[in-house]
């Protein structure tokens, strides 16, 4: 007598779907989302891997929390502003300011008026109060937009000065030259690499220029035989001078001496300067223009502004950011070394042998303050942990060195410091976990 085929027994999709248990991830995540999780267990089933029994268990351990295919990831990298991850960690205060964002909202909309207003003028009024200074500023959907917004809008068709030794890629392959070239400006490049002068500018000065560039390195430094010119000494020559400062300062740090800001740059004498809200602001993603009256306008008023503009959670989180209190950010890029070191210690002591305490450099990260290192610890694994813990749930990233895993507990709240312990015991009694299916 022929065997039965067990296949015969898997369930159909319709059944499994009546399962009460997925009733409520049929409501929060749809139909079509958890119909792949079902067919995922079923095959699961036609190969043998598990009982016909267990289809529907195995589908509803499949489906997210969320219905976002991103998920949520413990940083024990060590980097504060991680691009990979999402550069910076919202506030409380931003988080809740996107939630009530997410609704209706007078966005561009006077309501004592009942007409249209101007769009994020809370968020516009909250960056003026930060840097007093600012005559203007004007809000995009993030640093490299307002970069290209800015020398297009003042030198399109024209030439934009810049020095050789501030050509740089600003990350994923995307190179400053390139960026601002896209939109008809041409590039003026003058000095050479490590050197430039108040001359070299100068002799660069005609018609055909429409603007003066000083872009901040941000993620690499050049040391030994080198100079830069300073924008008070190319304020005087003729040309608006349009300053990127990149990583978001908009003030003087004493911690960060050699991190240019907003304030100090317009003192100086720029025309125009750009940053990003997601690094040192520790905001979302948005790019910052402060100068002038007339040529925020400008930049406004370009057609290229409509197709760069921020959304109204951005809005919502960047006036909270600035705003409300000290960010994430600053305070991870504060944290006592000893208390990090003593977290490090209780959980290396829970995990064995295997675990080892060691001093971890953090660093700033997202292109801000290049060479500045974070002083703290880490727990040190095998490298062969890492992948296995970014598998995991909670997913966590450490960092590999050297042929280690090292888990820098500086950007990890300490409420997940249980979480993390957790996990890493588990992989110590299975130290190959296999890998979850994909839905």
């Amino acid at each position: 007598m022929a065997a039965r085929d067990p296949r015969r027994d898997v369930p159909r999709t319709d059944a499994v779907l009546a399962d009460s248990r997925l009733s409520e991830s049929l409501q929060r995540l749809g139909r079509a989302y958890v119909k792949r999780a079902v067919a995922a267990a079923q095959a699961q089933a036609r190969a043998g891997m598990i009982d016909s029994s267990s289809v529907a268990d195995v589908a509803l351990a499949l489906l997210d929390d969320s219905p976002s295919t991103l998920r949520p990831v413990i940083n024990a990298t060590g980097v504060v502003l991680h691009t990979n991850l999402g550069r910076a960690p919202l506030s409380d205060a931003a988080v809740a300011a996107m939630t009530l964002a997410a609704g209706y909202v007078d966005v561009e909309f006077d309501l004592d008026e009942g007409r249209r207003a101007r769009r994020g003028r809370g968020a516009r009024e909250a960056l003026l109060g930060a840097v007093p200074s600012a005559p203007d500023v004007m809000v995009v959907n993030n640093g490299a937009a307002a970069l290209v917004l800015c020398t297009t809008a003042l030198a399109a068709g024209r030439e934009v000065i810049i020095s050789r030794g501030e050509m740089i890629e600003i990350g994923d392959g995307f190179r400053l030259p390139e960026l601002v070239e896209s939109t008809g400006v041409a590039l003026r490049e003058v000095g050479a690499t490590n050197r430039a002068t108040r001359a070299d500018y100068a002799k660069a000065v005609s018609a055909r220029a429409g603007a003066i560039l000083k872009a901040h390195p941000s993620n690499f430094r050049i040391d030994g035989f080198t100079s830069s010119v300073p924008v008070r000494e190319l304020r005087d020559l003729g040309l608006p001078v349009i300053v990127d400062v990149g990583s978001g300062l908009l003030a003087p740090d004493p911690s960060l001496p050699d991190e240019p800001d907003v304030a100090t740059s317009l003192a100086d004498g720029a025309a125009l300067v750009t940053c990003s809200g997601d690094k040192l602001l520790g905001g979302p993603q948005a790019g910052l223009i402060f100068g002038s009256h007339e040529l925020v306008e400008r930049a406004r008023r370009h057609p290229l502004a409509r197709a760069l503009r921020p959304d109204k959670t951005t809005l919502a989180a960047l006036e909270a950011t600035v705003r409300g209190p000290d960010t994430p950010v600053a305070r991870l890029r504060s944290l006592d070394a000893d208390r990090l070191r003593a977290r490090c210690a209780a959980l290396a002591a829970r995990l064995g042998n295997v675990a080892e305490v060691v001093e971890s450099a953090g660093v700033i990260g997202g292109g801000s303050a290049p060479g500045h290192v974070l002083p703290g610890w880490a727990v040190r694994l095998p490298a062969h942990y890492a992948a296995a813990l970014r598998r995991g749930r909670p997913a966590i990233v450490a960092r590999v060195e050297r042929d280690h895993c090292l888990m820098d507990l500086r950007c990890v709240d300490e409420s997940d410091d249980e979480s993390i312990a957790v996990a890493v015991a588990a992989l110590l009694s299975e130290p190959w976990p296999r890998v979850r299916p994909q839905v």
